[in-house]
This record gives structure tokens, sequence and C-alpha cells, in this order.
């Protein structure tokens, strides 16, 4: 169950005690700011400019992060699909194997963006990759997408983000992002929770999303306390040349505090 703690340890532990209650009170989608996304057509290779699948996400997603090479919840250097543990102090929880390749994250995960429609309700993310270019849209939205060690990409599954402690158990060596398992939340280390604030938004906006209050509280107070950073400029800038859009949340401060309002 979601539970709202109100003695939040700050403004940063707006959404302490969330996790994945379904009768939390959900805002309305957002379709002033969504776009039309059954209009969307979706492109393939390299050189194409435009919203691709996640397969075709794959494909181009090393170009968006040349020279950024670091994974999104630890800090850990990457090569190819290769973790560097020493350069971050990684140690595996549980699954070295997992731990020690790069994965492509979704920030929103693809349950969240897809397990309200119809595909989803006659076969799961599959049958909607398949058989629903608007999920197929969504789940390729290079915006979404982050580099992550595999394990904690495992452990994070549809876990919605929350904040709980200044002092978190380290779980995986010297990484600062924690899983409760019990609680059904994870707590992002600080150095991306402006970003995965910023991408969480953008996702809900774009593609009409149901947000709850619990959720769009957290995510606003990221965006506030965690301003954006030269990594997320470089990264958007690098989308909008292979996708056509970038998040305007992260270039354009009125439309965060217009989301935000």
């Amino acid at each position: 169950m979601r539970i709202f703690l109100a003695s939040c340890l700050s403004l940063l532990l707006i959404g302490c005690g969330q996790a994945a209650n379904k009768s939390a009170p959900q805002s309305a989608p957002q379709s002033s700011s969504a776009q039309n996304i059954d209009a969307i057509a979706l492109v393939s290779g390299k050189n194409a400019v435009g919203h691709r699948d996640f397969i075709g996400a794959k494909k181009v997603l090393p170009q968006v992060f040349s020279g950024m090479e670091e994974d999104f919840y630890c800090g850990c250097s990457y090569h190819g699909k290769d973790v560097d543990f020493a350069s971050c102090g990684y140690v595996p929880r549980k699954n070295a194997n997992r731990a020690s390749r790069i994965e492509w994250e979704h920030v929103v995960p693809a349950w969240a963006l897809g397990h309200q429609r119809q595909c989803w309700q006659n076969g799961g993310r599959k049958n909607c990759s398949s058989n629903d270019k608007t999920f197929s849209a969504m789940e390729g939205d290079l915006n979404n997408l982050v580099p992550a060690v595999g394990e904690v990409n495992g452990d994070r599954g549809n876990l919605s983000y929350g904040a709980w402690t200044r002092n978190p158990q380290p779980m995986y060596g010297q990484c600062k992002t924690i899983v409760d398992f019990k609680g059904d939340r994870v707590q992002p280390r600080e150095e991306v929770r402006g970003r995965a604030a910023r991408i969480s938004l953008y996702m809900h906006r774009r593609y009409g999303l149901r947000i709850s209050d619990q959720d769009k509280k957290l995510w606003c107070a990221w965006a506030k306390s965690y301003p954006v950073d030269a990594w997320e400029r470089k990264r958007d800038q690098r989308i909008v040349a292979l996708q056509g859009e970038g998040n305007p949340l992260v270039s354009d401060p009125a439309q965060l505090a217009e989301a935000c309002r």
C-alpha cells in the first residue's frame, strides 16, 4: 500500500511514504499539454529523426550518452555494456552477472505507461510492444531512457520513487540509491532526483498519463531543489537531434513552472 507519511524530514522528503497504492488520489490526465499521441509516426534507422520503438531507441542511445557514460542510479562508469564496479564502489547485492552489464531503464516504468491500455490487458507488455503503436512510441521515447546497472534496474522494476531517509543503508556497496522491497519504493541518489522528476513530469504531460497528487508534489519538489545541469542540457540537445523533440521541462523553465503550479 502507498502510505503518505506527514512527518517527512523536509520538502525533499515529501514522498517519503509513497509506493504503489492504486487507490491514491489521481489527477486527471494533463490533456491540455499532451499532443495527439495516436498521430506519432515511428521511424527506423540511426540517421532518421523521429520517435522510435524501444528496439530502435536502444540502437541510438549510445549516441545520446557518448562521452557521458555514467550509470543513472549509482554513478558507475561503463564501457559498451560493461559496468566498471571500481569507478563507483559498486558491490552486487545478489545478481553479479546482471550487475555487470548496463541496461536501458525506463524512468517512468513500462508498466506505468501501458497497464491501463487494452493491449496490456490482452497480453501484457509484449502484446503492447507488438500491436500498439501508441505504446511503442511511449516505450521508445528517448527522454525516458537512461543507462542503469542491470541489477538495480531489475530491483527497481515498476516501483515508485520516494524519499524517506537522509542516511540510506547501502545495498550496493557505495551506491546511494536504495530499494525498499517491503514498502514498494525506491529512493534514487540525490544527484539524479531532479533529472528523474523532470523526466517523470514530461512523460505524464506528453502522453496524458494520470498522476497521483503525492507523486506530483514529490517530483515538483525535486525539480525545484535540484536544478537542470549541464548533463541534462547536453542529453536534451542530442535527443532533439535524434527524436525531433526533447523535454521542454529541461529547456524551458516557464513550462516547468506551469507543470508544477
